[in-house]
Formats: C-alpha cells, structure tokens, sequence
C-alpha cells in the first residue's frame, strides 16, 4: 500500500548530481590516476582473448566433419564439439566488447576531466546522459555511479 523507498525531488538530485560531477572535476588529478589504474589493471587489451586458436579448431573440425559424413561414419561427437566451440568463441567476442566499452567509457570520462577548467554551474542533461551510469539515493546521502566505474558520494 506504501512504498517505503527513499526519495529526492528532481531539483535536489540534479542539484546533487552537478556536486558529484563537480567533485569529480575538482579532484580530477586523483580520479584520472584511479582511471588509469583501472585501465593498466583490469582492462588492459593485452587481456582480450583472441579467437584464433577456436577458428583454427573449428576450420578442422568442419573439414572432418565432412570427411565423416561423405564415408557415412559417425560424427556426433565432431558436432558437439563444433557447437561447443562456437558457443566458446561467441563468449569471448562478448567478452573482449564489454572490455572494449569499458574502455571506452573510461576514456570519454578521461577525456572530460582533462576538458575541464571549471565546475559546471548547472544540471546538462547530455553531459549527465553521457557521464553517469546511475544514482542511488539514500536517506543521507546519494551515490553518483559514473560509466567509467568511478563512484561520488555527496551528502543530501
């Protein structure tokens, strides 16, 4: 019958969201240096896994198959292992493309902090749209989560 969750009135949270943004601008040396560590660390390219090895496994697995199937053999086992294979390859795609937005995000971020020579006085709904990935509100206090994965505290 009621809801029980905490809530802000939309001037507050832009308010409160341009303090964040603020925040990160004012300290901007520090946060560039935990995004570069973030980068080195965790996101590193040298990271993403090729599909090399699987294209060359699956090109022989196709060929066998076939082989298998023109001599009228068996050739279940041959099957699964290629669905397997390509099921392992599309993970890894998925997988190299999260790192890659990642990175991405971090260095548009990255690129914004270096921009700026100021604080912003007022909420840009595309500069928000384009930095924040979200904000949660609590009875004290609001955390501004950027896409870059850096995250703002600011008290309500």
């Amino acid at each position: 019958m009621f809801c029980t969750a905490s809530t802000i009135l939309e001037d507050t949270l832009k308010e409160k969201i341009v303090d964040a943004i603020n925040v990160a601008v004012s300290g901007k040396n520090s946060f560039l240096a935990i995004l570069k560590k973030n980068i080195e660390t965790v996101l590193s390219e040298d990271l993403d896994e090729t599909t090399a090895d699987i294209d060359k496994r699956l090109e022989e697995l196709q060929t066998e198959l076939i082989q298998k199937a023109n001599s009228k053999e068996a050739y279940d086992n041959i099957v699964n292992e290629i669905y397997r294979l390509r099921d392992l390859r599309q993970e890894t795609l998925s997988r190299n493309a999260l790192r890659q937005d990642k990175r991405d995000r971090i260095a548009e971020m990255t690129d914004f902090l270096n921009m700026q020579t100021g604080g912003i006085t007022e909420f840009d709904d595309k500069l928000v749209r384009k930095l924040v990935e979200k904000a949660i509100v609590y009875d004290d206090r609001l955390v501004v989560e950027f896409k870059s994965g850096l995250e703002i505290e600011v008290n309500l």
